[in-house]
């Protein structure tokens, strides 16, 4: 069994490298990479968008910018590949196939964003990552999970659960630009949905990591088209 994990730019270098976290991370997913195998996706966070803003003020074109962005998602990749040293990958994916061949060889995959594809995120990269794998998608975010709306505006409702069709209209509401920052953007909720992947919306809190690969009870969003969980 394989579990895809997005773990956001922002919980790998808020301000600064968290490496006490990220050693921690590292703990559990070595744990549990005894029975099942994963692959972690890393975003650009506010390192990845201190850069594109920058540029955008001068009016670089969005391609550019997506450039940029994988890049910086790939720099955040290679810092946990050498953190986790022998457990994964000495090699850095950077396509759907070299994901595949890397889970030939190691229970433990390690990636940044893929090749470039127009209105996509690391985000959209790990939906597509566990369509091609037919797994469960694990978002590791800075909020506990999915709200109505911005979680630090007054009368912000948590939302536990959604259907597929529902956080497609939810996450299209957002227009995309280059180093936006939602929860999951628009192109993973229309893999999603297509692909009926079933996605499980966290905090950095890695307790509610182990509860999900336990099959226990979370605090968090699941996405999915009917509950019996």
């Amino acid at each position: 069994m394989v579990k895809v994990i997005s773990l956001g730019g922002s919980l790998i270098v808020p301000n600064e490298i968290n490496s006490e976290y990220l050693n921690r991370f590292k703990e559990v997913i070595i744990k549990y990479s005894k029975r099942e195998k994963f692959v972690i996706v890393c975003g650009g966070g506010r390192t990845a968008r201190i850069y594109i803003n920058a540029l955008r003020n001068n009016r670089i074109n969005e391609k550019i910018l997506d450039y940029i962005g994988i890049r910086i998602t790939r720099l955040n990749a290679w810092l946990l590949i050498n953190l986790f040293g022998k457990e994964v990958s000495a090699n850095l994916g950077k396509s759907l196939k070299d994901v595949e061949n890397l889970l030939n060889k190691k229970n433990i995959v390690i990636v940044g964003g893929l090749r470039y594809k127009p209105y996509n995120t690391s985000d959209g990269t790990a939906a597509t990552i566990a369509s091609m794998l037919k797994c469960d998608f694990i978002n590791m975010t800075n909020v506990k999970g999915l709200y109505n709306k911005n979680p630090k505006l007054k009368g912000a409702k948590f939302i536990p659960k959604i259907t597929f069709d529902d956080f497609y209209k939810t996450a299209n509401k957002i227009k995309y630009k280059a180093g936006q920052h939602f929860v999951l953007d628009q192109s993973a909720a229309k893999i999603i949905k297509e692909n009926k992947i079933r996605t499980y919306i966290i905090s950095k809190d890695l307790k509610n990591l182990e509860k999900i690969l336990k099959e226990k009870k979370f605090i968090g969003t699941v996405v999915d088209s009917f509950f019996l969980i």
